[in-house]
Order: C-alpha cells, then sequence, then structure tokens
C-alpha cells in the first residue's frame, strides 16, 4: 500500500500541467523529490530528469515519461475565440464542454471548449462526431485583441480536471499517462535507497514520449544502461466492449503487466517474472510482437543495443481526462522493479546463449 507521504507525491506530479515539450512544471516537482535522497540530481537540454544512486559499476536504468497529451493554440481570431491542434492522441469527441488550463507567459489562463449547441445541429450535424478542427477555446474575451495580449499562438494547453480518488483505492486524473510511471521509477530508486545494491542506478523523467520518443532516445544514447526498465501504462480490459482475444486479460488491481515481445530482452523479462515470484507479486502477461508504443522502442535499438524490460500498470480510459488506475497496482510495481534490481548482482549478463 502507497504511504500518504508517496501519494502526496503522486497527487502534486499529476497536478502540475506538462504536455509534450512543455513537461517543466512536473519535472521540477520530480527532481525536488529526487533531491531528498539522491547522490546525483540533474536536467538535461531535452528536459529529461535523473535521479542517481551512484557506484562505480554498470547503469541501470528505471524510466518512466513524464509528458501527458495535450493541446496547443494555432490561432485567435477576431472575435477572441482560440483555435486549436493536439499535442499527441485524443479522441476528438470527449473534448467538448471540457474546462482547460492555457500555459501562458503571464500565467495560467481559464478557459472552456466549445462547440454549435446540440439544439442547433442539423440532422447530418447531429450524426457526425466531433473534430477537433470544429470546436474553439472561449477565455470569456471580448474581443481578439483582450485575447492576444494575454495568449500567444503556440501556448501549450492541458484539461482543467484535479486528481480524485474513488472506491477501492482507484485513482481518477488526467495524465496517468504517464505521470504515473515517472513516479514509479523513482519511488523504486527511493527503496533502493534504503537498501542499495551494488550497482549504478539512474531514474529517469523522460520527455516527449507522446509524440516522438525524443527524451528515451536521448537518455539511453547518454546513459549507455546495461540494462533499463521502462514503466507505462497498458489498456485494461476488464470493462464493457473490451476485447480481451486481442489484448489479454488485464484487470484493475491485478498487478503489473509484464510484455513479451521483440522490444523486451527475454532474459531481463525471465528476471522480472522471477522478481514477482519472489516478492509474491501477481503480474500479468502481454503480446508485443513488434513494438511496445512505450519509450522501450526508443532505448532497446539505442546505441548497440540495450536489453529492456517493460512494466506496465493498467489503465482504464487512457488518454483522456478521466484515466483510472489502481494504487494497489503502482506500489506493487515499485517493489517488482525494486526487487528485480536488488537481484541483478554486482555484474549481471544479459548475453543471449
Amino acid at each position: 500500500m502507497l504511504r500518504d507521504e508517496q501519494k502526496s507525491f503522486l497527487l502534486r506530479l499529476l497536478e502540475a500541467p506538462s504536455p509534450s515539450g512543455f513537461e517543466e512544471a512536473a519535472a521540477r516537482i520530480w527532481r525536488e523529490e529526487a533531491s531528498c535522497f539522491a547522490d546525483d540530481v540533474w536536467v538535461d537540454h531535452n528536459g529529461n530528469s535523473y535521479a542517481r544512486l551512484r557506484a562505480d559499476t554498470p547503469t541501470v536504468l528505471i524510466e518512466g515519461h513524464i509528458d501527458e497529451i495535450g493541446l496547443m493554440v494555432t490561432h485567435i481570431d477576431d472575435q477572441g475565440f482560440l483555435w486549436f491542434r493536439a499535442i499527441g492522441g485524443w479522441d476528438d469527441q470527449i473534448l467538448t464542454g471540457q474546462r482547460v488550463r492555457i500555459l501562458t507567459r503571464q500565467g495560467p489562463i481559464l478557459g472552456v471548449i466549445g462547440r454549435k449547441p446540440a439544439h442547433l445541429l442539423s440532422e447530418e450535424e447531429k450524426g457526425r462526431a466531433s473534430r477537433i478542427k470544429d470546436l474553439w477555446i472561449d477565455i470569456g474575451a471580448r474581443d481578439g485583441n483582450e485575447a492576444r495580449e494575454v495568449v500567444r499562438v503556440g501556448d501549450p494547453i492541458v484539461i482543467e480536471q484535479p486528481p480524485i480518488e474513488l472506491r477501492n483505492g482507484r485513482l481518477v486524473a488526467r495524465g496517468l499517462d504517464n505521470r504515473m510511471g515517472a513516479f514509479i521509477a523513482l519511488e523504486a530508486l527511493r527503496a533502493l535507497a534504503a537498501e542499495r545494491p551494488p550497482l549504478d542506478v539512474v531514474a529517469l523523467a523522460a520527455t516527449q514520449e507522446e509524440i516522438s520518443f525524443l527524451g528515451a532516445r536521448a537518455a539511453a544514447f547518454r546513459l549507455e544502461p546495461i540494462v533499463a526498465i521502462v514503466i507505462d501504462v497498458t489498456h485494461a480490459t476488464d470493462h464493457p466492449d473490451a476485447d480481451k482475444r486481442g489484448g489479454g486479460d488485464v484487470r484493475i488491481g491485478g498487478g503489473p503487466v509484464l510484455d513479451r515481445g521483440s522490444m523486451v530482452h527475454p532474459l531481463v523479462f525471465e528476471r522480472l517474472l522471477a522478481a514477482a515470484e519472489a516478492e509474491g507479486i501477481t503480474v500479468t502477461l502481454s503480446a508485443a510482437p513488434t513494438r511496445t508504443g512505450t519509450d522501450a522502442d526508443a532505448i532497446a535499438p539505442a546505441r548497440a543495443g540495450i536489453p529492456c524490460g517493460l512494466v506496465s500498470v493498467p489503465n482504464r480510459y487512457m488518454h483522456s481526462p478521466n484515466e483510472l488506475v489502481s494504487l494497489d497496482d503502482l506500489d506493487a510495481a515499485i517493489r517488482l522493479i525494486a526487487r528485480f534490481v536488488r537481484d541483478l548482482g554486482s555484474s549481471p549478463d544479459f548475453r543471449r546463449q
């Protein structure tokens, strides 16, 4: 079970608006927390944040990306309405009526996403799904001049939606994909700081996973770890209309998910599975025959190839303003990764026989 101080840290991360390419707010909170126990904490030119338990040995990397999907202002019309495009992958239909926070040079500006009211839609329009190109943001400006005084083209936007906790330890928030992964990476490092392994261990909060994998790709090249564990969310299939045949039986509260496939090194997978068994943690196996859609796809082929494992947390309603995960699954992922690193010893060997 997560401790109260861990939940407080997680909520601070989730409340910080940090869409891809503009991750500074959450990254600063992550580094501030890391400075409480890590030997070294730093940030690079790409915005990646690092925390290290220093040792004169090969490096183990624990990575979760810290960015979230968002929106960006593309045009301000003469009536003062803002037009926008997506940062990352949205289901356009869920955006209508959402409150938003625009991150301007003068501070956050609130607004609401609008479209023509349902009463005024033609029969043809009623049968069509909403599209981003037909939506606008209303900040209450009287005209374009007033709007342009506070908002610029290129300003990023997030949904204005605070985290809430539902029954049975279910947490709902925007940006759980994948602020939660950056949280787990640092909490695993914190657990290792209390019982240090004989390895150099780096936790990484990577940037821009939702749009380019730039952060993880650059960090993997820089660190050249002997092994990397990537943390991300995966689709839960325990809800109506889920396809278990294509996505497996993935349940909220069912524990972490371990992927198998071309981007996951088989020896890393087996060690993760052994660590789960040693800790008494229930895991679900998932098949990823080609790409994983995570930073593992950038880290595994970096340099001459980096042995990579993928630990995922089940998530309902992914890429929406109200993603849902189990706090128990987060805790289990932290314990699993910490046990994996402790069991590596001082000179792990991932050469295939």
